[in-house]
């Protein structure tokens, strides 16, 4: 009995202890000549959807939400954001060469489709992520057209 209470506490000293980490929140600057906004130009609709759904995590404008501040969640969260922008980066959109960005495109497109982005754990915490049947067939056309338009130049 001792020993499992000794456990618990030394949990819970941990969590207490681990708060005090700090983690960084903020975002580097945002050119607006490389960024995909700017050089796309997607009517606003578009925009709307890749800002509340995509842009927290592939881009650097993060917003952190309030509980960043509680560890360990606000590793994990980091990690996830740390993540996503490596793998796609709206925020450096005009240095990807064309064929990237196409491929980058397909990319976006294909997770759309087959549900994995958003991610049903971001979708819970931002309700405002969430993207109809009518909105993903939107955003996947528009995604569609615009790898078009720049494997057309290759």
């Amino acid at each position: 009995m001792k020993r499992s209470r000794l456990i618990i506490l030394a949990i819970l000293a941990a969590l207490v202890i681990i708060q005090f980490i700090g983690v960084d929140k903020t975002n580097p600057p945002v050119e607006a000549s490389k960024e995909f906004m700017t050089l796309t130009n997607p009517p606003a609709e578009i925009a709307s959807m890749l800002k509340a759904s995509c842009y927290d995590c592939h881009s650097h404008e993060t917003v952190y939400p309030w509980y960043f501040n509680v560890a360990p969640l606000n590793f994990w969260l980091k990690g996830h954001v740390r993540n996503g922008v490596k793998r796609l980066n709206y925020s450096a959109w005009g240095d990807y060469e064309p064929k990237k960005a196409a491929h980058k495109l397909e990319e976006c497109y294909e997770m759309i489709e087959e549900n994995h982005m958003p991610p049903k754990s971001y979708k819970w915490m931002h309700p405002e992520a969430k993207l109809s049947e009518a909105d993903k067939a939107a955003l996947i056309a528009w995604l569609k057209e615009q790898e078009a338009a720049i494997r057309a130049k290759l």
